[in-house]
C-alpha cells in the first residue's frame, strides 16, 4: 500500500527534515510540524522547488502543548487532504546523572519523549480508527534495548517507554486496518548523535534515513536500523555483563 499523505513531527531539523526530503523524492504529500516555524517554511519551499507536483503543509507545534497536539494534526490532515501515515520523530536528547541536580533536564526528556510521544499517538489514532486506515511510525532509539546508565539512564528509559507503547499497540490492532511500526535507529549523523557515541558507528545521514524509509514503507512492526550492526547490538546489548554496560553512560 502507497501511503500518500505523511505527517511528520519534529521535521525542522536532523531525522525529521532528512525522511520529509527522502519522501517528498517519491512524490508523497508531507505534513511538516515542529518548534520552528521559520526552519519548516524554508524546507518547504526547498521541497516544492525541487518537486513541484507536490503539497507540503507547515505547523508550528511544541509537541509538549498536548491540546495543541489534536489540533495541529487535523489541520494538516484537512490541509493535505487526508492522512495516511504519522512519524512520530519529535525528540531531545537532554539527559544528566539522576539525583545530580539536572531533575529538569532528565523530566524534560520523559516528557518529550515518551509523554508527548503518546498525546501524538493519541491523535493519530483517532483519526486512523475514524476513517479505518493509516499507518503509525513510532521513532524510538535503540537505547531502547537496555537501560543504559548515568546521563543517559532517563532518556533509554523514555525510548523503552516507547518501543513498549509501539509492541502493546501491535497487539491491540493486529486485526485492524492500521499498522504501526516502531523504529529503533542507531547512531545517524545529526546532531544529537555526535554527542551520543563513537564516531565511528555513525551512518551518514542519507544511509540512516534511507534505512528508516526503507523499514517504514515495507511497514516492519520493529526494525533497527540501519541494519547493520544494530540488529547485532540488539542480540548483545541486553546479555552483557553490567561491567560492560557501565562503560557506556
Amino acid at each position: 500500500m502507497t501511503r500518500s499523505k505523511i505527517l511528520i513531527t519534529g521535521a525542522s531539523a536532523g531525522l525529521g527534515a532528512a525522511m520529509a526530503r527522502n519522501f517528498a523524492a517519491k512524490g508523497r504529500d508531507v505534513g511538516l510540524c515542529a518548534r520552528r516555524l521559520d526552519a519548516l517554511e524554508s524546507l518547504r519551499d526547498e521541497l516544492v522547488a525541487a518537486h513541484p507536483g507536490i503539497t507540503v503543509a507547515v505547523r508550528a507545534l511544541d509537541v509538549d502543548d498536548h491540546k495543541a497536539v489534536p489540533r495541529i494534526f487535523g489541520e494538516l490532515r484537512d490541509e493535505l487532504g487526508g492522512l495516511d501515515r504519522v512519524i512520530v520523530n519529535a525528540g531531545i536528547g537532554k539527559g544528566a546523572v539522576i539525583g545530580g541536580g539536572r531533575a529538569d533536564a532528565n523530566l524534560a526528556t520523559a516528557t518529550t519523549n515518551f509523554v508527548s510521544a503518546l498525546a501524538q499517538a493519541e491523535a493519530a489514532l483517532e483519526i486512523f480508527r475514524a476513517q479505518k486506515s493509516g499507518h503509525l511510525v513510532l521513532v524510538s532509539s535503540m537505547s531502547a534495548v537496555r537501560g543504559l546508565p548515568g546521563k543517559k539512564a532517563a532518556y533509554s528509559a523514555s525510548k523503552a517507554g516507547l518501543a513498549a507503547l509501539g509492541e502493546a499497540l501491535v497487539t491491540d490492532l493486529a486485526k485492524s486496518p492500521i499498522a504501526i511500526t516502531t523504529l529503533l535507529p542507531g547512531f545517524i549523523a545529526t546532531d544529537m548523535a555526535a554527542k551520543a557515541g563513537d564516531a565511528r558507528m555513525v551512518a551518514p545521514l542519507d544511509k540512516g534515513v534511507a534505512a528508516m524509509v526503507s523499514a517504514i514503507e515495507r511497514e516492519k512492526t520493529r526494525a533497527c536500523v540501519p541494519g547493520w550492526p544494530w540488529r547485532l547490538i540488539d542480540l548483545v546489548l541486553p546479555r552483557l555483563p553490567v561491567s560492560v554496560v557501565a562503560r557506556i553512560g
